[in-house]
């Protein structure tokens, strides 16, 4: 076998010393993975202690602890007079050490040793970009948010609080399901306890849960005619038939609603009724109580997503339908402090107390651990009434943003293309009058630094429309991405 010394053990054993893991732990797992990985194999000599510490820059003291967890580990043998050597089987083609700087650990697998299923149902549709402007679905705007304020509640509980919130459970933050619960009754108008929630990760994850729940293989599930992707991917992936129910400017047509139900079994309707996704209507008073009576009368679910029920301006929001089910046939998901920076949001689902007991098993095995603390600062948030403070100004510049975008689509692209001023959301739905090619727009913009993702494009032969973004762009951004957007449209149009 080749003397030690040659081995390049400085190329396959890194030592990070800002670590918290021991520098001769570092050291052993390090050789653990060269032997596993033939690098070292059966009957290589390793350096003595001295030899290998100075190879690598340690104390010999630091070696002698990594031999002896080799040893304690059943990896290494140490032989009288002779050395330490690498304990295994013997290998038919034992490695060419002299050949181990082209076979380094760096050479991780290409591809997996077995087969597994694939399916590209859900495939990231989301794309990125670095154009300095970009147009996106209505995501607020991070650098309005508090950062450090949030950051001084947060450290404040931990400090104050953590030793009294407990272990981990998927059951999450008792103390903000009681806030939360409060919050929503007096916001949203619904008559619930903290025992009807169930807190989640994002709306995402929200109807994954409900779909492995509440939907089986071969069930057919109503959504409008224009939807939300994301949400088609995990119905699509459920096994479920989607079937699609017109949409007009008072939210999706109830009697179609009603002429499937009479020919055929429907187990969800799934709708965003305060704004509609992607168009933005709001589903009208009289249409709510028509749904929910066909629900009870049919006997299917209505998955209502109040995606953006914060975003109201002119007037009081809608109540959501869940406010008026009696005859639990609503389950209600949302998010909460959506304005807030990313790490400060969380999702929400509402339901009855016997649909909520078995929503908490599917919880507890895909997020057992949770995040109570934060969960804790939340809570706060609302029994000290920041949330509301911080909602109040945030409205007030989204409002201003919107009038002000809409101002210079009417002036820029105002022959153009047809849109309404939105009541609420941080996005404006635009329908093209003239004949023209989105995805190609799309990609001039894209030359001239104004990103539109594919995602916000509607185009089929009976309709052309985009769904654009304002709450992320400030007046400044906002001029000079719809100037270049505007020039873009004349010279290909």
């Amino acid at each position: 076998m080749d003397s030690p010394v040659e081995i390049p053990y400085q190329s396959f054993i890194k030592i990070d010393r800002n670590s918290e893991v021991s520098i001769y732990m570092q050291i052993s797992n390090q050789l653990i993975n060269a032997i596993q990985r033939g690098f070292l194999p059966f009957g290589t000599k390793l350096p003595g202690t001295r030899a290998l510490s100075q190879i690598l820059e340690v104390h010999r003291n630091t070696i002698v602890s990594v031999y002896d967890e080799l040893f304690a580990q059943g990896w290494v043998e140490s032989l009288p007079n002779k050395g330490t050597f690498v304990i295994g089987k013997d290998q038919d083609k034992p490695l060419e050490i002299k050949n181990f700087e082209k076979r380094h650990l760096e050479n991780y697998p290409k591809k997996t040793g077995f087969s597994f299923k694939m399916s590209n149902i859900l495939d990231n549709p989301f794309e990125y970009s670095n154009c300095e402007y970009i147009f996106n679905d209505g995501i607020p705007d991070i650098r309005l948010t508090q950062i450090d304020q949030h950051s001084r509640i947060y450290s404040s509980i931990l400090k104050r609080k953590a030793h009294k919130i407990g272990q981990y459970n998927q059951d999450g933050s008792e103390f903000f399901k009681q806030n939360l619960s409060k919050y929503l009754n007096l916001s949203r108008g619904l008559p619930i306890s903290k025992n009807n929630l169930l807190i989640t990760r994002s709306t995402e994850m929200s109807i994954y849960i409900v779909s492995e729940i509440l939907l089986s293989a071969g069930d057919t599930v109503l959504v409008g005619e224009l939807s939300y992707f994301s949400v088609n991917m995990i119905f699509q992936k459920a096994g479920v038939k989607i079937q699609s129910i017109p949409i007009d400017s008072e939210g999706i047509n109830v009697e179609e609603v009603r002429k499937l139900c009479e020919k055929q079994k429907i187990r969800m309707l799934y709708l965003t009724p305060h704004h509609h996704y992607p168009t933005t209507v709001t589903l009208s008073a009289q249409r709510r109580l028509e749904l929910l009576n066909l629900a009870t009368e049919f006997g299917f679910i209505i998955l209502e997503d109040d995606y953006d029920y914060d975003f109201h301006y002119e007037k009081s929001p809608i109540l959501p339908l869940a406010s008026a089910d009696t005859n639990g046939m609503v389950v209600y998901i949302g998010s909460f402090g959506k304005s807030l920076a990313p790490g400060f949001r969380t999702g929400f689902i509402v339901a009855p107390e016997n649909l909520m007991i078995e929503m908490r098993k599917y919880l507890g095995i895909i997020d057992r651990q949770g995040d109570v603390l934060m969960e804790h600062v939340l809570g706060e948030m609302i029994a000290e009434g920041e949330i509301n403070r911080y909602l109040k100004k945030s409205l007030k510049i989204y409002q201003e943003r919107r009038d002000h975008f809409s101002l210079l689509l009417e002036e820029y692209l105002g022959k153009l293309i047809d849109f309404q001023k939105p009541s609420g959301g941080l996005a404006i739905w635009s329908e093209w009058k003239i004949p023209i090619n989105l995805m190609q727009l799309s990609r001039e913009c894209a030359k001239n630094n104004v990103f539109i993702p594919k995602t916000l494009l509607y185009q089929n032969k009976n309709l052309t429309a985009m769904r654009l973004g304002f709450g992320n762009l400030n007046f400044e951004e906002m001029d000079k991405s719809v100037d270049i957007f505007s020039k873009t449209v004349k010279m290909i149009s």
